[in-house]
């Protein structure tokens, strides 16, 4: 894994997670580590267990030196798009760092509108320790949220599927119909409005 820090810049590392789920908001992180505490196992979230993230969430959370969560609502996201929502999280989540820095590295080909210069990297999340721990950061925060919209909204189980059209998920909306939270402009709810 390269970090990407040097003494001349700054760097955050920027991802985001749910944005192919078709309930709840999706939620981007922004972290700069600390290169004199560097934090082993980083890698995209996707590739790790539950408890594996956990632990490195809380990892980066005490040896990174800023982290900030910025996220965009079902509701922004059925206004706006999907695309031009997890941009937006990603540039909340930027303005949201205590520290700022000189240079983003932002996993995907798409760069929010934010005032700091920076680069895309398409699977940056495997690439950079940064944006990895961007990607843990941001998949144990929205992974907790949807184990509160389970408890808010019983019987739809979001704590299992995350939110992910899963044939469950499906079966789920058919037989309890369209919550607050569920993205009203993604086919599988589209479909039953």
């Amino acid at each position: 894994m390269i970090s990407l820090y040097s003494q001349q810049k700054i760097i955050a590392g920027v991802d985001e997670v749910g944005r192919g789920c078709i309930v709840g908001p999706v939620i981007a992180a922004a972290v700069i580590l600390d290169p004199k505490r560097p934090i082993t196992g980083l890698t995209d979230s996707k590739k790790i267990s539950a408890k594996k993230r956990d632990v490195l969430a809380d990892t980066i959370k005490r040896q990174c030196i800023a982290w900030s969560i910025g996220r965009a609502e079902a509701s922004e996201i059925d206004q706006v798009n999907i695309l031009h929502a997890s941009l937006l999280a990603m540039q909340r989540a930027v303005k949201g760092l205590s520290v700022q820095p000189d240079w983003l590295k932002i996993d995907g080909n798409q760069y929010p509108d934010i005032d700091c210069p920076g680069e895309t990297i398409i699977q940056g999340d495997l690439l950079i320790a940064e944006i990895s721990a961007a990607s843990i950061i941001a998949k144990v925060y929205r992974d907790n949220e949807m184990s509160v919209l389970d408890a808010l909204y019983p019987g739809y189980e979001f704590v299992r599927h995350k939110g992910y059209p899963t044939k469950f998920h499906k079966e789920k909306l058919i037989k309890l119909g369209v919550s607050e939270q569920h993205r009203c402009s993604f086919t599988p709810v589209r479909q039953m409005l």
